[in-house]
């Protein structure tokens, strides 16, 4: 459902309400759609849906055996010698 600005301040308990028993409700300012008002149920299931940054990179692919030998035959310091001419 639609709200205008005005209307949802003036029934906010009653725009609070019908988020949790109809689902999302847009308000809209000057006729256009500016804010969503969720269930807290609908918004953890819209955020939750999302790993964090480490679960996302621990996710990738395995390392074959010939990656692993090379990754472990470089040297462990990131200092290499530079020669500029």
């Amino acid at each position: 459902m639609n709200w205008h600005l005005r209307d949802a301040r003036n029934n906010l308990s009653k725009l609070v309400r019908q988020s949790r028993e109809k689902g999302p409700q847009t308000i809209t300012v000057r006729g256009k759609p500016s804010a969503v008002v969720l269930a807290v149920e609908d918004y953890e299931r819209l955020i939750g849906a999302k790993p964090s940054l480490a679960e996302y990179l621990l996710s990738g692919p395995e390392w074959d055996d010939e990656f692993v030998e090379e990754v472990s035959r470089r040297p462990n310091t990131m200092i290499r010698a530079v020669h500029l001419r």
